[in-house]
């Protein structure tokens, strides 16, 4: 079972409390209310390439898909410096194994030329979540009195009992589905993260400095959940 949860030395003082997340377990993150979260991670897609009537079709998919909703969610658009030193890697490997020496010119000429692109120009690379949220207040099938503790002490609720952290996972993930589902009939394909996955991603928006780092996931190759 993928699980994360940071460990406190006594004393010490973290800046662990400033961050509202408690644990990170089985790709579903735990924030210190009790509340589940799953972050999708989402594909883009070209609308001004489109015709008239694909942005009006467009349009209209993604009304109902909000309409359609009887729960919160949160779009987030994240934009990092994109990290070139790979590519530049792989072109040299294929400049020191290359035998024809006008092609080893000009894979060092086409080299020299993405890097000062990079240098003198800041490439940005753009990423679509959908964070999906479930509360144990919201459990229809809990009893009044699991409700109200679900309401005033919610993480009780979910890190003490493990099976009703099974079960309030189901009901989030019956909400990703439908997430899913609405957003594929507007041309885009979601994936929910894993643990490592969100560990990256949450490490990059706190660590902003840093933010040129790999890519979290294949938007192309998207593996929908079933």
């Amino acid at each position: 079972m993928e699980f994360l949860k940071p460990k406190q030395k006594a004393g010490a003082s973290s800046t662990q409390r400033y961050v509202d997340v408690e644990e990170i377990r089985d790709g579903i993150i735990v924030l210190k209310s009790g509340a589940l979260r799953s972050v999708l991670l989402v594909s883009s897609l070209n609308f001004d390439l489109k015709s008239s009537e694909e942005q009006d079709a467009i349009i209209s998919q993604y009304q109902a898909f909000l309409n359609s909703l009887d729960f919160p969610i949160q779009i987030v658009a994240s934009s990092r410096r994109f990290n070139v030193e790979p590519y530049l890697e792989l072109l040299n490997d294929k400049e020191a194994v290359q035998e024809n020496e006008l092609l080893r010119f000009q894979i060092a000429e086409y080299k020299n030329f993405i890097k000062n692109l990079t240098d003198v120009s800041n490439i940005m690379s753009k990423y679509f979540y959908v964070v999906v949220p479930f509360s144990p207040s919201e459990d229809e099938r809990s009893s009044f009195l699991g409700k109200l503790t679900g309401i005033f002490n919610p993480q009780k609720t979910v890190n003490l009992h493990g099976e009703l952290f099974e079960t309030y996972r189901s009901q989030l993930f019956q909400r990703v589905e439908q997430v899913t589902a609405a957003l594929s009939g507007t041309g885009v394909r979601a994936t929910a993260l894993t643990t490592e996955e969100i560990i990256e991603l949450l490490y990059n928006s706190y660590n902003p400095s840093l933010f040129a780092t790999s890519i979290i996931k294949n938007v192309d190759a998207l593996e929908l959940i079933k």
